[in-house]
């Protein structure tokens, strides 16, 4: 299982990184698009800060342009990668944060992780509509796509 998270945290790196290349490509992207990008980037780094009882380097929903989102993106893949890292148990382990409420909850990892890259393809999704809506053409980061093509391994 621990195997799955890591091919879904590479396909995360991938489909963020096409985004921003559709972003870039666009000229002048939606406003509401870059700042989707920028709180992608800062809900992994937050959730990321929680696993390991740190305190997240962004604020939640930070102004990044996009070179800085691409940097935070290649930065989260290594971090994913290194905590992915870790032995089986890593799954099942309970971690106890606050959440920007301030209220005190407890949730396994597997399901912080599945939680983290749902919200990243949620929040591609709205950037996608964003950029059909001005008429721009948003990058394909289906799943099964990046996998068919060998772009996800």
């Amino acid at each position: 299982m621990l195997e799955h998270y890591r091919k879904l945290a590479r396909y995360n790196r991938w489909a963020n990184l096409e985004v921003i290349a559709s972003l870039r490509n666009a000229g002048s992207p939606p406003v509401r698009s870059l700042r989707l990008m920028a709180h992608m980037v800062a809900a992994e780094h937050l959730w990321l800060a929680r696993l390991l009882g740190k305190e997240p380097p962004l604020a939640v929903w930070p102004e990044l342009a996009l070179d800085a989102c691409k940097e935070q993106v290649e930065q989260l893949a290594a971090s994913w990668r290194s905590y992915l890292a870790a032995g089986p148990d890593l799954l099942v382990q309970t971690i106890a944060y606050r959440n920007s409420k301030g209220e005190p909850w407890t949730s396994r990892v597997h399901d912080i992780l599945t939680h983290v890259f749902m919200h990243s393809a949620y929040h591609r999704g709205q950037i996608a509509a964003d950029m059909r809506q001005a008429g721009l053409a948003p990058a394909y980061t289906d799943f099964i796509h990046g996998v068919r093509q060998g772009l996800v391994e």
